[in-house]
């Protein structure tokens, strides 16, 4: 299963990614305890949803690495365009240190919202976006940028939707500011199926440097 393409060509959002069957998972019969963590309810997206310390955006350039320190992600990007079904192309498998970004669509820091996708686990274990779900509100996350810059994001909101019912608009939706969404597989956990939804961050550009 491979995610839907973000924004208006999307047919059902973004159901999975290719590593969301938690192999390691399952080949290492590991139990709960050891699952990924999932978003706190204290952490939701919120019915008006506030953008404290927002900025104007950049000027588009692509991102080559993201950093989010209080999970100790620090992983190179790689640019990800469309299947031939329509679907989001993911960073390879093998690849756990690897992440993604849609790179038909939003740079991050430019106007508008950016898409970046990692997996969660792989056969080897727990890959770069294993702990997404345990950010918070006000988390820092940092994308540097081909031109020198790099763009830094404060998490506003940070949610876990089922597969089947996953809100392309609210993740996808265009803004007049410069967002961001990082997204992994998450939610509830099948032996048979694997992941059955997505652990998705919201965040906008607060700073530069």
């Amino acid at each position: 299963m491979r995610p839907g393409a973000p924004g208006p060509r999307g047919r059902a959002g973004l159901v999975a990614l290719a590593a969301c069957v938690g192999v390691w998972l399952v080949s290492s019969g590991s139990g709960e305890t050891v699952r990924p963590p999932l978003p706190s309810p204290a952490d939701a997206l919120s019915a008006q949803a506030l953008y404290p310390g927002s900025i104007d955006p950049l000027p588009g350039s692509p991102p080559t690495r993201i950093r989010i320190p209080s999970i100790h992600v620090d992983a190179p990007l790689t640019g990800l365009g469309l299947e031939r079904d329509g679907s989001l192309e993911v960073p390879p498998p093998a690849r756990g240190d690897l992440a993604g970004w849609y790179r038909d669509g939003t740079a991050p820091g430019a106007t508008g919202t950016a898409v970046i996708a990692g997996h969660v686990d792989n056969a080897s274990g727990p890959a770069v976006f294993y702990h997404l779900g345990a950010l918070h509100r006000g988390a820092s996350i940092e994308v540097a940028r081909t031109d020198g810059r790099t763009a830094v994001f404060t998490v506003h909101a940070v949610e876990v939707y089922d597969a089947k019912s996953f809100p392309d608009h609210r993740v996808y939706g265009p803004s007049p500011r410069a967002e961001l969404r990082v997204i992994t597989c998450g939610g509830g956990f099948s032996p048979r199926t694997g992941y059955q939804g997505n652990v998705v961050v919201f965040a906008h550009l607060t700073g530069t440097h």
